[in-house]
């Protein structure tokens, strides 16, 4: 599925007649997520748009080197004025204001030069709102911003939202929607839009190109994942030309790491349990971890992918997170023969892609008791999975029966569990790359 013509037109639409844009990627924010809200950042800044990016959390230390890093903010800033209006129409004349504060409540006085002001010539209103859009990144679910979005929920129901986005899981919110579940990244989806407009396209500057191979690299696991598609290659190739400095990126997403993190990575390989029967692999990052190795939950963004090559046979490999502000965060890769979205979905309301999923637990009493408990879940749904496959790989096919004598009969659809499980407390862990998903995805 491609990015339709009457959503590429709505979308440029929205951003022609807007003027204050906010730009938003998920919590827990992975380099996907970032690199797509700095890439709308510069595109719409060059369009001469009044544009506030906004990072839901402390982002990952390791991103500074992204142009427009030093542009991000970490609150909304939600002001409005409340504008009150005196007509002076019939020769009358304002010399001065001034205001007086009395016990909550707060005087406008208004002194005329010349004629009076009556009580009729006053009106009020709400003056602009201090954004006209919103463009919502690499997120499933509104949830999955977190606090930014409970904190301003009436903002998010009065402005329209455009909704950018790769994972299967969307939960299509939003007025606009620009969704390609086959792209391999947000900033994929972001580069077939950017590249529909000629005027959009001229405005493609080395450090947009940077920020757009930046999102895919790191989605792919440097192509490396079953995301990759010819389209993921073909873009990359066509980013580089632009500029892209393919080089940065790696040094400093794989290759530049603090101390804190090589120490929180250790501690999580040395983890490493697996149950080879039921074919899962899987390690634990606490708090306590996190704590003493003076690491933040960000940096454990490429664990799982050292977890896959250092046990490779397994069907499952989960890395469980504490995160800040608490719960738990699980982010999955699969092989072929199980979907981790679709586990994720009905162990625990999760959600992502085939391959890359995540799910989030809210609350509990003890970290490492939930891990051994969403393992046990996780088996269970993994063993569904594969009795729904022999089932149906073992269904005898009906043999062929003439028209002439066999009554007319409507083939019957299988009945398939939900992809979507209805919102629990939901964070689908964004990510095709980092364990980091966030939820929403492990973002995936």
């Amino acid at each position: 599925m491609s990015l339709s013509s009457p959503d590429i037109a709505a979308a440029l639409q929205a951003i022609q007649e807007r003027q204050r844009i906010l730009v938003i990627p998920h919590a827990n924010v992975d380099p996907d997520g970032l690199s797509s809200a700095l890439a709308c950042y510069e595109l719409f800044t060059a369009l001469g748009k009044d544009v506030t990016v906004v990072c839901p959390d402390t982002p990952p230390e390791s991103l500074k080197f992204l142009p427009g890093f030093e542009k991000l903010e970490r609150g909304i800033a939600e002001s409005q004025n409340f504008v009150i209006t005196v007509n002076v129409e019939d020769g009358v004349e304002i010399d001065k204001l001034r205001y007086t504060v009395e016990e909550r409540r707060v005087n406008i006085i208004v002194v005329p030069r010349r004629g009076k002001v009556k009580a009729s010539d006053i009106s009020f209103g709400e003056g602009e709102k201090a954004f006209d859009l919103i463009v919502v990144v690499d997120t499933a679910d509104l949830a999955l911003l977190g606090s930014l979005y409970t904190d301003h929920v009436d903002l998010f129901n009065e402005v329209p939202i455009l909704n950018i986005d790769h994972h299967i899981s969307n939960q299509r919110y939003g007025q606009l929607q620009l969704i390609d579940p086959n792209a391999s990244s947000a900033t994929e989806v972001l580069y077939s839009w950017f590249t529909q407009v000629p005027e959009w396209r001229e405005k493609l500057t080395p450090d947009m190109a940077t920020l757009l191979l930046t999102g895919i690299i790191t989605d792919t696991r440097s192509f490396q994942n079953p995301n990759t598609t010819p389209r993921s290659l073909e873009i990359a190739a066509e980013l580089v030309d632009h500029g892209a400095r393919q080089q940065e990126i790696v040094q400093f997403v794989y290759k530049t790491k603090p101390l804190s993190t090589l120490k929180i990575w250790g501690r999580a390989l040395n983890r490493i349990q697996m149950d080879e029967a039921a074919g899962i692999v899987w390690s634990s990052v606490g708090k306590e971890d996190l704590q003493e190795m003076g690491a933040a939950s960000q940096e454990t963004h490429g664990i799982l992918d050292e977890l896959i090559s250092t046990v490779p046979n397994a069907d499952i490999h989960v890395l469980f997170t504490e995160v800040e502000g608490g719960g738990l965060k699980a982010s999955l890769r699969s092989s072929a023969s199980i979907d981790s979205s679709l586990l994720a979905a009905q162990t625990y309301g999760g959600g992502g892609h085939a391959r890359a999923a995540g799910f989030r637990v809210r609350s509990y009493g003890n970290f490492q008791l939930q891990v051994l408990e969403c393992v046990q879940k996780l088996k269970e749904g993994m063993a569904r999975q594969r009795q729904t496959q022999e089932q149906t790989q073992s269904s005898p096919i009906a043999p062929s029966v003439p028209q002439a004598v066999t009554p007319s009969v409507k083939p019957v659809a299988a009945s398939l569990p939900p992809v979507h499980a209805p919102q629990m407390e939901r964070d689908i862990i964004h990510d095709l790359t980092t364990g980091n998903t966030d939820a929403g995805v492990v973002h995936g």
